[in-house]
């Protein structure tokens, strides 16, 4: 069986969307002839730590880690945290206004950490990994990034050793949406810049999760790109649960940033619950991931707080029942100026839950396309508040009667098993 090395900073016990891809993938490339050997931190500082999803390690798996050392103390001290807080989501405020010391960190973040804060984790690992491989062989080397140092990690390693490499983007790089918030020099610009396009051209092949990132990174630099969207794994989704409920559950799962705050859904549902006090007493909203200081004081503004639940994080496993439950699920695409090309993960477990999904951002982007293809959900644009009051009564009536809206077509090929012989079709490739 051949072997794939697999650089990658997020590995059980961290939690969070980063992990998800990779741990799914290494699950399943033995049956497709593929070995993973998983390199990864050994101290690293995660968003969140979920145990649960170290079950789906394969076994036997080879996992090596060395130490990193990040900035991430210095960082605490700096803006008065303790050394055990986790470390938010990128832009993601507990306050109307971040504290100087935060607007500080994030100038030093962008300008003196390229291409980001593990850059003091590339020396050391392609030390480690040269040594390594002069010891036990593998057939090709893979990158996920971000944090894109891993993609250096790569690069370097490819160059020394002439393996095979596959760079995979599970977001973009330069065109990522808070890029323009690190507020960097000319300098440093130019910098990610050319390490983007450094691992672009170097890498034999490069794998993004979407057709608008294919297409931003084809403004880059020109060449091949191969698409492999995120998915679901099926052995997730539970097999016996009750979904019927007296409540009319919105949920959304992740992350609830700034860029992510859907004021108009806010709106509609405080008209809705003044015209119509059977919605108001049904109504249960669930917010399970972080939630932006603009965001709840929106929720506040609106009027709808005492619907809403706050839950800041769940394992991995109660959000997929979360979802299974909900009476509807809420996808907010962030609204900054690559909306159109972002797909997030949480788009495929949704499918997979097999409920009904709203999504709020652009008619025309990468997400809305998948929801069409799949029938699987309402679409509306951020400020179409009337097609958001329409699409909530259309999900509320079918709650009432039990009917079933949506026809859920062709999920079977966002499967993480699929999508991993995919992958493997690369790999023979190289």
């Amino acid at each position: 069986m051949k072997k794939a090395l697999i650089i990658t900073y997020y590995w059980p016990p961290s939690g969070g969307a980063g992990v998800q891809r990779w741990l799914k993938f290494a699950k399943y490339l033995r049956d497709y002839g593929w070995e993973p050997v998983i390199y990864t931190p050994e101290n690293p500082e995660y968003p969140a730590v979920d145990h649960s999803l170290e079950k789906d390690i394969a076994d036997n798996i080879t996992v090596l880690k060395t130490k990193i050392k990040e900035p991430y103390n210095l960082y605490k001290r700096f803006v008065g945290r303790k050394k055990s807080d986790q470390i938010k989501s990128a832009f993601l405020s507990e306050k109307k206004t971040p504290a100087l010391a935060e607007k500080i960190s994030v100038w030093i973040r962008g300008n003196f950490f390229i291409p980001d804060a593990r850059v003091f984790w590339i020396k050391p690992s392609v030390k480690y990994l040269i040594e390594y491989l002069s010891l036990y062989s593998v057939d090709a080397i893979i990158s996920t990034g971000p944090p894109h140092s891993m993609h250096m990690i790569a690069l370097k390693v490819h160059q020394k050793t002439g393996l095979p490499w596959v760079a995979d983007f599970r977001d973009p790089w330069t065109h990522i949406d808070y890029y323009k918030d690190l507020k960097l020099t000319a300098f440093a610009d130019r910098k990610h810049h050319k390490l983007e396009k450094q691992v672009l051209s170097k890498a034999n092949r490069v794998v993004v999760v979407s057709q608008g990132m294919k297409s931003a990174f084809e403004t880059i630099h020109k060449r091949h790109y191969d698409v492999i969207t995120n998915g679901f794994d099926d052995e997730d989704i539970p097999k016996e649960i009750q979904i019927k409920s007296n409540r009319f559950t919105i949920a959304h799962i992740g992350s609830l940033t700034k860029s992510r705050n859907p004021e108009t859904l806010w709106l509609a549902l405080n008209k809705i619950t003044n015209q119509n006090k059977q919605f108001a007493q049904k109504l249960e909203i669930k917010i399970i991931g972080k939630a932006d200081w603009v965001a709840r004081e929106a929720i506040r503004n609106a009027g709808i707080e005492k619907y809403v639940e706050y839950i800041d994080y769940l394992p991995h496993d109660m959000v997929v029942q979360e979802q299974v439950a909900a009476g509807v699920l809420l996808l907010i695409i962030n609204r900054t100026e690559n909306a159109k090309m972002i797909v997030t993960g949480k788009l495929f477990e949704y499918l997979a839950a097999r409920r009904p999904i709203l999504c709020i951002g652009p008619t025309d982007g990468d997400a809305s396309a998948i929801i069409r293809q799949t029938d699987s959900g309402l679409i509306a644009d951020y400020d179409d508040q009337t097609l958001i009051e329409s699409h909530l009564e259309r999900l509320y009536n079918a709650f009432l009667t039990e009917k079933q809206l949506f026809q859920y077509r062709n999920i079977e090929s966002y499967t993480r098993k699929n999508l991993t012989k995919e992958l493997a079709v690369i790999l023979d490739s190289i």
